[in-house]
């Protein structure tokens, strides 16, 4: 019965179906890939979810501090300021509750958070995990930012 559910979680993953989201401008994506760094007493959080086959079809939203940031699709990020100095909650939607990452941030560094898609019992579920600056910075140039503001009720 268990390897039943895992073949049918992994075929719906592999549909090959995209899911999309509206996006920002590209001058807005091209400003925030500049990786500057933020306001004073601030700090930046990258929030970004790569291109991939599976989970194509899945949107997830991404709140920070129980704000919402936006839905991901494959190849898209997000930019967010921050209170500098101050510990922080990511949370991304997932197939039973919310999976989250605390992030204590230091005013003027921009963090690298990258979602990815993981297989479910019904349906692909969503985590976090913090990059390296240098990996963030790479993957995030292969992407589009995504328009803020978009979430399902957390």
């Amino acid at each position: 019965m268990f390897k039943r559910m895992a073949v049918i979680s992994l075929l719906s993953l592999s549909i090959s179906g995209c899911a999309s989201v509206q996006m920002s401008s590209e001058q807005a994506s091209n400003l925030a890939k500049s990786f500057n760094k933020p306001g004073q007493g601030q700090a930046g959080i990258y929030i970004y979810r790569k291109k991939s086959i599976g989970g194509g079809s899945l949107k997830k939203d991404v709140w920070i501090d129980g704000k919402c940031i936006g839905e991901t699709a494959p190849g898209v990020f997000f930019y967010e300021e921050v209170a500098g100095d101050a510990s922080h909650t990511i949370s991304t939607e997932s197939e039973f509750s919310p999976n989250e990452l605390v992030l204590a941030t230091v005013s003027g560094e921009n963090y690298f958070i990258k979602q990815y898609i993981k297989i479910g019992v019904f349906v692909g579920g969503a985590n976090l995990e913090q990059v390296d600056e240098e990996t963030g910075r790479k993957e995030i140039m292969e992407l589009g930012m995504a328009t803020k503001g978009q979430c399902s009720e957390q």
